[in-house]
């Protein structure tokens, strides 16, 4: 190891009372958003358009550049990269508006022109400061090899990046969350290895979200990836995957709860006659309460209470299967249609569980579950849902736990709120799929094989090979 690696490599020195604080690159990530907004804004009236029309289109174009994650400033201050973005940005609420705008065309362009000029400014004031030391960051190398050394130093070699890198081994990854928080790291770039890879992703996952940047340098970064290239950074050649934080952060929680809100609430006053009537029939068909309530881990430290129409005989064994003899003849047909978890939707009303989310399983399995399949702790990052992405593959009743905690995990990690109404879309036409081939079946009668539960899983049956193996579940 060089000199200069060997600098790099020293521990993060404490803080010290009375130093010159650095002007770090934070204060360049707020300011992005905001020279986004201050182009956008004097287009209309410059061009001649209404100034309420005007003032809709550069919020809508400052949204859409959000929503494309053009607002997190990149290490590779480069406009070129982000032209397609920002020409989207510019041009998509012209569609939206086309109806009330006059001379739109002049509009889009000049915003997307308005767009450039301002981010090339602000990358130029932004490079000076970074070659004057004026403006710096705190950033940590984590990796323990050759790469992560040519990392740590390219960074060092080429101050117009504005990093200040420190390696760190991979072997103290677990203190990651105290390091960035003690040192005001505002950078951390990820160097994996192949022995490392799963602590790595336990270590990401629960310190997120991290009050940093988190990038991690692909494994073979010399071969081109197929995205765009707005989506990746580069620093002095070498490619950077950012990690996604919209997800994972406040934002995202506050947007998944409006959806959840304004949804669950929609449908709970459509479907407000189909459940009244499910309701009755239930009443009318078995002795016993409408609803069922059983307790399930809805989220991180969360145990709730979960609502379902009855579909049982009262005094049945509630083990992990239910024979089909403990079934009502209207309790088959609703277990087959999904139509007996429509009561949910007060739990999620509630803010107990989600529309959308890893399926809630009951405590001491969620436990067993846990200490048995790898990840599985993973996919109570998030509330507990009515449907899953797991789900709308097919991955319910007699189906491997593993694939769901794969499908479960992959959610969460992807999770976007377009993505959440795609599901839900899924889920809706599988649910009435369901209920016409019931319905045209005559299954009312029950005693139909599909409808028996599994066997009751056995430890270690997730291990073995196949798809239709594991831990069966409703």
């Amino acid at each position: 190891m060089s000199t200069t690696d060997s600098a790099a490599a020293r521990p993060l020195p404490a803080s010290t009372p009375g130093a010159r604080p650095l002007v770090r690159r934070r204060v360049g990530g707020r300011l992005l958003p905001a020279v986004d907004l201050l182009a956008l804004l004097p287009v209309g009236p410059i061009v001649g358009a209404d100034w309420l029309l005007g003032a809709v289109f550069a919020l809508l174009a400052w949204l859409l550049l959000a929503v494309q994650g053009q607002h997190r400033l990149r290490i590779c201050l480069r406009v070129s990269d982000q032209v397609p973005q920002l020409a989207i940005a510019s041009g998509l609420p012209l569609v939206l508006l086309v109806p009330w705008l006059s001379g739109g065309l002049l509009l889009a362009a000049s915003s997307f022109g308005g767009l450039v000029l301002a981010r090339a400014g602000l990358h130029a004031v932004l490079r000076s400061g970074y070659r004057r030391g004026a403006l710096d960051e705190p950033t940590l190398v984590v990796g323990s090899g050759e790469l992560a050394e040519r990392i740590a130093g390219r960074a060092r070699e080429h101050p117009e990046f504005g990093l200040r890198p420190r390696l760190i081994p991979l072997s103290e990854v677990d203190e990651l969350g105290e390091l960035v928080a003690a040192h005001g790291i505002t950078r951390v770039l990820i160097c994996p290895d192949g022995a490392t890879e799963t602590a790595l992703a336990a270590v990401l996952r629960s310190n997120r979200p991290l009050p940093a940047d988190v990038c991690v340098v692909p494994r073979l970064p010399e071969i081109g990836a197929a995205l765009p290239r707005a989506a990746l950074d580069e620093l002095w050649g070498v490619p950077l995957v950012p990690l996604r934080r919209f997800g994972h952060g406040r934002a995202g929680a506050v947007a998944k709860r409006a959806f959840d809100i304004v949804l669950s609430g929609l449908m709970l006053v459509v479907l407000a006659p189909l459940l009244l009537a499910l309701a009755v029939a239930v009443r009318l068909d078995s002795p016993g309460p409408v609803f069922f309530r059983q307790l399930r881990v809805t989220g991180p430290g969360r145990i709730s209470q979960v609502l379902k129409l009855r579909t049982v005989r009262v005094g049945a064994v509630q083990g992990w299967a239910v024979p089909a003899e403990d079934c009502t003849a209207l309790g088959k047909w609703l277990r087959s249609t999904h139509l007996d978890e429509l009561p949910q939707l007060i739990n999620v009303l509630r803010g107990e569980m989600s529309l959308v989310g890893p399926r809630p399983e009951r405590p001491h399995y969620a436990r067993r579950f846990g200490q048995e399949i790898p990840r599985y702790g993973d996919r109570h990052r998030m509330p507990g849902g009515m449907t899953g992405w797991a789900q709308v593959h097919g991955l319910h009743g007699d189906t491997s736990i593993p694939d769901r905690v794969e499908f479960d995990n992959q959610y969460i990690e992807q999770w976007s709120p377009w993505g959440d109404a795609v599901i839900v879309l899924r889920t809706v036409a599988v649910v009435l799929r369901a209920s016409v081939t019931a319905c045209l079946r005559w299954e009312l009668g029950g005693g139909n094989p599909r409808h028996r539960r599994p066997a009751r899983p056995r430890p270690g049956d997730h291990r073995r090979t196949g798809r239709r193996v594991g831990f069966a579940r409703n």
